[in-house]
This record gives structure tokens, sequence and C-alpha cells, in this order.
């Protein structure tokens, strides 16, 4: 689908389909929703220095499924949104899209820690939310619920959240708000609103996975600019010509290259061929005729992609179907969709020629994505 056929993809989160393996150990949010008791663990790793961490930032709204509340907020107002909050703060929320992407974060966490005991250098993950401060209990209940490493809030009051962002060396930052990840991309902070499929696909709990587009995602959109002016033929004609000249960055680049530090760390050791993160191109470039040009810049850039797939232009959801990545980003709806339909969570990035729509009078805007 296009940016504006029409079709909805919800961003507020559905009930998460068991994640992980098969193994009969009932899993945590199987219990979602029932009475908490408000609990501080101990004996959780302390977090690192944020200058020294790759800091993701998550709101509340993808970490959590917080349908029911959003749906109270937007017809009641502010007042009974954090009475209802404040009433059930001892009840957990059940995950959300990203609950499975953090939890990967933090199996690699474990991992480093074990390699690396006196480094700082790890994943940290920081909920970033306007919420009121109010709400604040029963979040950190449900954090603690599912036993997830966050001791890092942000809790704005209504007010928005992306000037802390810079504050908290954020590395990539998750909403489920198109606005903020707007306000967040045109400060330079890395970023996309994260979607959630009807059902889930099961992912691993030990290797994070994570699946990237190339024009207007890893790459600058120059080359898409000369698709959407000049057509196909034009494009690979102006790719072979510039095949040895590498693209320019686009806005998820250092998160790749966060993660591409991290997989040293465990090539040192000797886990090359079991490392516990993993990274997928998935576009639409043809191999021969643009995908050379794909991969001279990400070499020369320094960075290595594990797996390459260039489809020409097929569709890219049966294919992350069979990756099943904790995260996919595209700049593009008719992706993100085609892969929330195979049970992928799919992040829009909302970035470059592919968001402006030419309306009547030759005026520029971008798409809003619903």
């Amino acid at each position: 689908m296009s940016a504006n056929s029409g079709r909805t993809l919800t961003t507020s989160g559905q009930d998460l389909a068991k994640n992980g393996n098969s193994s009969n150990t009932k899993a945590p949010w199987k219990d979602a929703g029932t009475v908490l008791q408000p609990t501080t663990p101990t004996r959780k790793p302390q977090p690192p220095k944020p200058q020294n961490a790759i800091t993701i930032a998550v709101s509340s709204r993808v970490l959590f499924n917080m349908e029911k509340e959003q749906q109270i907020f937007e017809q009641q107002g502010m007042e009974e949104y954090i009475k209802y909050q404040v009433a059930h703060e001892t009840e957990s929320f059940s995950p959300g899209p990203a609950f499975s992407f953090v939890k990967a974060l933090e199996a690699v966490n474990a991992q480093l820690r074990e390699l690396y005991p006196e480094s700082e250098e790890l994943f940290d993950v920081v909920l970033i939310t306007n919420n009121h401060a109010n709400v604040g209990l029963r979040l950190i209940n449900t954090i603690n619920h599912y036993q997830l490493v966050i001791e890092r809030f942000c809790m704005t009051g209504g007010n928005s959240p992306i000037g802390y962002l810079k504050a908290y060396h954020t590395n990539l930052y998750l909403s489920a708000d198109p606005d903020k990840v707007h306000e967040a991309l045109e400060a330079g902070i890395a970023a996309a609103t994260m979607f959630t499929p009807d059902k889930m696909t099961e992912v691993s709990e030990t290797q994070l996975r994570v699946a990237f587009d190339g024009d207007a995602v890893l790459f600058s959109d120059e080359s898409e600019q000369i698709y959407k002016a000049h057509g196909l033929d034009k494009f690979f004609e102006h790719e072979k010509a510039h095949e040895n000249k590498p693209l320019d960055h686009g806005p998820l680049k250092g998160f790749l290259e966060v993660l591409g530090k991290l997989q040293k760390k465990f090539y040192a050791k000797g886990h090359r061929m079991d490392c516990p993160i993993r990274t997928y191109l998935v576009t639409a470039r043809s191999a021969a005729s643009s995908g050379a040009r794909a991969l001279k810049t990400l070499r020369s850039w320094g960075l290595e992609i594990d797996e390459a797939l260039f489809l020409a232009g097929a569709p890219k959801g049966p294919m992350l179907e069979k990756i099943r990545p904790h995260i996919f980003f595209d700049d593009q709806m008719f992706h993100v969709e085609g892969a929330a339909e195979m049970g992928t969570v799919a992040c829009h990035v909302p970035y470059g020629v592919a968001q402006r729509i030419v309306r009547k009078g030759g005026k520029e805007t971008s798409p809003v994505v619903k």
C-alpha cells in the first residue's frame, strides 16, 4: 500500500503472541494484567554511564500495550486518564511491540558482561514518555514484574520529551507518535514510528536480529530521488555511473554503526559464527543492476552487514517472515504494512523524498502516518 492508501496500522500495541522458543516454561507476560505487589527487585545490573552506552529510548506506548489507556486519554482527557492509571497501578500492562526487542538487547548485554566484565559499552534502555509522573508507579511495577533492566525514566507530564533525547545521548528513539518521530529526526536523532502486527511471529531469545531497508534508511534518498523523478531505467543508469561513489548516510546509519561496533567485540573473542547480533539489509534494489553501489557504500563506511537481500521489487514481508527480526526499518509504508501482515514488528522512518506528496497548487507536504 502507498502511504496515503487509507489503510491503518496500529501504533498503540496489541497483545503479544508467545515470543521465543518452544519451552514449556510459562512466559512472564502470560500473567499480564494480573494484580501486582509493588516491589523493588535486587541484584539488577547497574546501568552504564550514558556517555559510554548505546542508548535506546522507547516510549511507554511501544514498550507496553496502553491502547485502552490511550483511548481514555483521547476521549475523556488527562484528569480521567491519570485517575484510571492510579486506580490500576498494581495491574501490569501487557507487552507492546518493542518488548521483544528490549528483551533481546538485554540478552546481548548479558553476554557482553560475561566477556567484558568491566566494560560499560552496553545497551541502555531509557523509557521516554510524556506521561504524568503519577503514572510512573504503574510503569515501574510493570517493569519489575517482567524483570526488565530499565532504570532511566523521563516522564514529562504532557510536554514533548524530544528535548531530553540528546541529553541521554540517544542512539535510537522508538515511539508510537509519528509527530515526535519527525521532531527527533529533524534534531538529527535516529528515530522511527513503531507499528504492531495483529499477531507477532516468534523471535529468537538469544540473538538480536535487526533488518534495515537501504535507501532513505541506511543511505540517503539521493537514488530514490532519481527514481521518483525519472523512472527505473534512469535510476539503473545513475547507479551504474556512480557505482564507485559512496552514497551519503541516512538516518539509521549511526545505529548500524553501533551494532557493528558491538559485533566486533564478540568477534574479538572468537564469536563471529555465534554472534548474538545479526544484521540484515532488505532492499527493493536489484543485485546486478544497482546492488553493487549499496555494498560498496557499506564497505567505504567500514561497516559489515551479515545478510543482504536484493529483492528487485518483490514484497519484503515473506522474506522478513523467514528472517524473524526483532525490528525492521523502512521508509515506505507499503513495505511496513507488508511486513506487519506477515507478523514482523515494523518501523516507519519518515525520511526522504518518499514522504513528500505534491498536492494541488504544487505544495509539498508530508503524509500523515496513522
